[in-house]
């Protein structure tokens, strides 16, 4: 007669190995991948299990990297940027290595200071397509480009764009020593004005054109 399997159950929490820090559904960790060569993988737990031998299980809702998706990694492209896929898998627990937290966009932009665990993620992603959630972001500088946070920008007092310093014929150094900042065009518009540059905004708020990702 065949022995019937203990059935599983939901558990609340899970303590990673060789750790104290406890995890959660809704927790977003660090997981062991099978290339040790590449980066940790990032998941948000959905739900935790654990059957008759105490083994333990997670459900997980996959981040993607840019690399990792179809379009690849882009310009615009932040180096803690992830997407939220529609990817869901079940791993073991003992593969989680850390915690770790994914802010949303604008919250990462306030950051003062970016740590290893810190993540943002402002897109969506259907893994099977390719497609993107929102498909439209706000493009700043005479390039067009969407907000990458890791880049130093400075503001046109003027027409209150966002401006690359390479886009404006200057140096990121020679930006950072600045203390007046007018563009080309405002400059012909507004003789005699003496604009302030300002780094106390991020561009994520000043959406002026979109841009199909």
């Amino acid at each position: 007669m065949a022995k019937t399997r203990p059935g599983k159950r939901d558990i609340d929490s899970y303590t990673i190995r060789g750790t104290n820090k406890v995890v959660r559904a809704g927790d977003c960790v660090l997981m062991r991948p099978s290339d040790t060569g590449k980066p940790p993988y990032v998941a948000r737990i959905e739900k935790i299990e654990m059957d008759g031998r105490n083994n333990v299980k997670v459900r997980v809702r996959w981040y993607y990297r840019p690399e990792e998706s179809i379009g690849g990694r882009r310009q615009f492209h932040g180096a803690k940027e992830l997407f939220l896929s529609d990817h869901y898998d079940v791993q073991s627990a003992h593969t989680i290595e850390g915690k770790c937290t994914v802010h949303s966009f604008k919250n990462y932009t306030k950051l003062e200071n970016v740590g290893a665990e810190d993540y943002y993620c402002r897109f969506e992603y259907k893994a099977a397509t390719g497609g993107f959630t929102p498909d439209r972001v706000a493009v700043y500088c005479k390039c067009e480009m969407p907000y990458n946070p890791d880049d130093l920008m400075v503001q046109c007092e003027g027409c209150k764009d966002w401006y690359h310093p390479a886009c404006v014929g200057t140096t990121i150094e020679e930006a950072k020593k600045l203390d007046r900042f007018v563009c080309s065009e405002c400059s012909s518009d507004e003789d005699g004005k003496k604009p302030q540059i300002t780094f106390s905004a991020s561009p994520a708020a000043d959406a002026k054109k979109v841009h199909i990702v």
